[in-house]
């Protein structure tokens, strides 16, 4: 376009400047050699013009003879070129098929046609066909040349990092992913990778800088970058706990700031805080986690926050964190627990049979049984509500790819996945037995209520259902008194066609004579 408007001015001007001339006759004499030349003024002016062009036409016919091998040795070099890229290009396309065949084809004659060092992807068609047929030492083999060249590093390191990981050798793996993520940690798959490895060995410095590096790329999201802070300070916190006490309250405060509603991290910030006699910024600092999810280790170190406290006083701080968060099982749950110690069982109970409303589960029907024991030792209903939490939906708990720990943990044991660990309930035990409306709403038990028996195909299913264990450090089994108790009562109710008795009257004296009371635990 630029050339054109170059043209037509010129075309332009020299038209102005022969119509000038026209308008202004007038004569050139020109003497050469004893002869004198006249000629008008535009005459002149055309062969002057004229004697150009033909001088330029001669030099461009001169200078196209002279570079005519060169031009065309380029115009075949630049069709070779074209031919090349074209199979680069079907061979990427064939690689990306899954045709092996027509892959190494391709590679080879794009390879012919166009220099490696000109084209680097055509390493990368080479070694993609090498996996296509099979040949991983010889794919492993261009990968590590790749290396060599500052352009193909990367890309290297990509495909080394996947051939150790599809050989299973994550320390390979890694150092490959660690090399990636040193001269790129944009790369999502080299920072993941590094990081894993990074948390596995216990350098959680090392991992907040690269969650750091991570955000500052903008490779991860301002909020995923503070929770993954926020768990690392935690675990950080966690190792400090007996070697560094002011370094671990520092992480932790910094993880409760960045992530609230982390109980982890509330717990133990709260719990490093107290233990510098600064009860009531650790109180804060757990009221403001149960108020956004509460947790029973929140509601454990709360009412336990000042050890000289008397078991009133810990139903009172209990009772404190219900205000804060109504109408939830949890609160409920460490009431009861507070009023249990503190024997008061009618709020106990009252409050057990709450929140058994609210969240049918086994570890409210465990805490009735406490509670019944304790107050009645009625046996008879201990059983009963022991039968009730075999069948009852578990308790939540620190769950990671299918791991069940009672403690939570930054990174999972199978994966190594950072933040891995949930607190939900685990897989539902199979054949559990749905109870009806009735069974779901939970009566008052009293002393002088008739105990309702535990059916024959109640007790059937629950011996018949497979329990789930779960998979656990100390990996506990059944408690010993659930499994007698439930023994006992198949016993009693398919061995004999009396009608049920308030109590069983076959528990042994030294059974009601115990020192401390009993605390029922499934798992």
């Amino acid at each position: 376009m630029i050339r054109l408007l170059v043209f037509l001015a010129v075309v332009f001007a020299l038209g102005l400047g022969f119509a000038w001339l026209a308008d202004r006759p007038g004569d050139m004499i020109v003497t050469f050699n004893g002869y004198q030349y006249q000629v008008t003024l535009m005459v002149a002016a055309v062969a002057i013009v004229a004697v150009v062009a033909a001088v330029m036409i001669v030099w461009w016919l001169i200078k196209s003879l002279w570079n005519s091998p060169y031009t065309i040795s380029r115009y075949f070099r630049v069709r070779r070129r074209d031919r090349g890229y074209q199979a680069l290009s079907t061979g990427m396309i064939a690689a990306g098929a899954g045709d092996g065949a027509l892959a190494r084809k391709k590679t080879k004659e794009a390879a012919k046609l166009i220099s490696s060092d000109q084209e680097p992807l055509i390493n990368l068609l080479d070694a993609q066909a090498s996996l296509l047929e099979g040949d991983h030492e010889g794919a492993r083999e261009k990968f590590e040349r790749m290396l060599d060249d500052p352009e193909m590093r990367l890309l290297g390191l990509r495909g080394l990092y996947l051939e150790a990981e599809r050989l299973g050798d994550r320390n390979a793996a890694r150092h490959y992913a660690g090399r990636a993520a040193a001269v790129a940690p944009q790369l999502a798959w080299a920072a993941e990778s590094t990081l894993e490895e990074l948390t596995e060995r216990g350098d959680w410095d090392g991992a907040l800088k690269l969650v750091e590096a991570q955000k500052s790329t903008r490779q991860i999201e301002r909020d995923v970058a503070n929770r993954r802070r926020a768990v690392l300070l935690t675990a950080k916190a966690q190792a400090l706990v007996d070697s560094g006490p002011n370094a671990a309250r520092a992480a932790a405060l910094e993880a409760n700031k960045l992530a609230p509603d982390f109980a982890p991290a509330a717990v133990i910030a709260a719990d490093l805080v107290i233990r510098q006699n600064d009860v009531r910024k650790g109180s804060k600092i757990l009221e403001a986690a149960w108020k956004a999810e509460p947790h029973p280790e929140i509601a454990e170190l709360y009412t336990h926050a000042r050890p000289g406290d008397a078991v009133i006083d810990r139903l009172n701080r209990a009772k404190k964190l219900q205000e804060l968060k109504k109408n939830h099982a949890e609160s409920s749950m460490a009431v009861a627990r507070a009023a249990l110690d503190a024997q008061d069982f009618a709020t106990a109970r009252r409050e057990a049979e709450a929140a058994i409303r609210m969240d049918r589960r086994e570890g409210a029907y465990l805490l009735l049984a406490d509670i019944e024991e304790a107050e009645t030792g009625d046996q008879g209903k201990v059983r009963q509500l022991l039968s009730k939490a075999v069948r009852a939906p578990r308790d939540p708990t620190w769950v990671a790819d299918g791991v069940i720990s009672e403690r939570w943990a930054p990174v999972s044991p199978v994966t190594g996945k950072l933040d891995a660990f949930t607190w939900r309930a685990p897989m539902e035990r199979l054949g559990q037995l749905i109870d009806s409306e009735a069974d779901v709403a939970v009566p008052a038990i009293t002393a002088a209520a008739p105990v309702q028996p535990v059916t024959e195909k109640a007790i059937d299913i629950v011996a018949e259902a497979p329990v789930e264990k779960p998979v656990s450090p100390n990996g506990g089994e059944k408690d010993a008194a659930v499994a007698e108790a439930v023994s006992e009562a198949e016993t009693s109710e398919r061995g004999s066609e009396l009608p049920p008795l308030p109590d069983d009257p076959g528990v042994a004296p030294e059974e009601k004579a115990e020192k401390s009371p009993r605390r029922f635990r499934l798992f």
